[in-house]
């Protein structure tokens, strides 16, 4: 395969042996010596950077209701900084299945992060206009449609998105691992009386089977107040009982305007139930459960937003990997606020 020059750039990147570790999801973390906001920085961390994650600690972030530090060998990092991740390199495959829709997979980056290289310049997608060495990170999900193998012997994926701006990339194939039937298939199928309730002044989200509770998380939903304490609803998630109409293994989210605007590619595991498009979802950007923190959405750790996926009604088969219904639609999602 004749690769682009930018191959150069996408070489093997080595990442902290341990089992778990944490990515920094912001410009600029400050590395304290203790789990709290007052004490000494000893160290910056900056976006992207990898740290081994040793244990999880309560400590003290004054006027933030998250209170919950990561102890590095480094010092405390405040956890809504770090994504968990971990280093789960994959064997390539060798061909690709066929389905509905051509030869193709759906597969997840189990990575803490993995270089592109855009297959078909120029860049469409805003989030590619603006970052010039554009990544996906782990826990996003992707349909692969291509192999190739480089003179050098690596195998490179070909990444696209079932619904985007139409961008297209190529990805060493060690940090997607090909997803099967089994993951997707539902959970608790047999249960006609499913229910959810998003609790926004808790920051929970409770799913029912009957009046026995069978998941429990914290999520971050919209955002209720500006900067001056005022209530608008222009991010707050919409109150009320509506059925989930659509849902998606992998979908392109963007939204809003510059400066206050989103562009997310490879959002998985979305359960849309408003029809203007407010969903439950995985979340790669932010650890900050049980803070307010989307522009509407109902943001959740993605092994919550694969649960709840697979959990909820209609089912949606591996292949095409999306379902639209219409009414009455499919599990009801009751947004309260007490």
């Amino acid at each position: 395969m004749a690769m682009t020059p930018s191959q150069k750039w996408l070489s093997q990147i080595s990442f902290p042996q341990e089992e778990r570790l944490g990515r920094v999801t912001v410009g600029m973390a400050e590395v304290k010596v203790k789990p709290d906001a007052d004490s000494l920085t000893i160290a910056k961390v900056y976006e992207d950077a990898v740290v081994p994650w040793l244990r999880e600690v309560v400590g003290r972030r004054p006027y933030r209701r998250n209170q919950r530090w990561v102890e590095t060998p480094q010092g405390y990092i405040w956890t809504p900084y770090l994504q968990p991740v971990r280093n789960v390199p994959n064997t390539p495959i060798n061909k690709l299945p066929e389905t509905s829709l051509g030869l193709g997979m759906w597969a997840e980056v189990t990575q803490p992060y993995v270089d592109l290289s855009l297959a078909n310049p120029p860049a469409r997608s805003p989030w590619l206009k603006e970052d010039q060495s554009p990544r996906l990170y782990y826990s996003q999900v992707f349909w692969i449609d291509q192999i190739r193998k480089a003179d050098d012997g690596q195998i490179w994926y070909r990444v696209n998105e079932r619904y985007g701006y139409g961008d297209i990339f190529w990805a060493r194939a060690e940090a997607f691992r090909p997803m099967t039937n089994e993951e997707v298939a539902p959970i608790h199928p047999e249960v006609e009386n499913k229910r959810i309730v998003v609790n926004i002044a808790r920051q929970t989200i409770s799913c029912f089977e009957g009046n026995a509770e069978v998941h429990f998380a914290l999520v971050s939903t919209g955002i209720r107040f500006d900067m001056y304490g005022n209530r608008t609803e222009n991010w707050e998630t919409p109150l009320g009982l509506r059925p989930i109409w659509r849902k998606l293994i992998s979908v392109h989210m963007s939204g809003g305007s510059t400066g206050g605007g989103y562009d997310l590619p490879g959002v998985s595991w979305t359960s849309l139930f408003e029809g203007n498009g407010v969903a439950i979802h995985s979340t790669f950007w932010h650890n900050n459960f049980g803070e307010e923190m989307s522009h509407g959405c109902v943001n959740a750790a993605p092994e919550d937003a694969k649960w709840i996926f697979r959990w909820t009604n209609p089912v949606v088969a591996y292949d095409p990997g999306d379902l639209t219904v219409g009414m009455p639609g499919g599990t009801l999602v009751d947004v309260v606020e007490r």
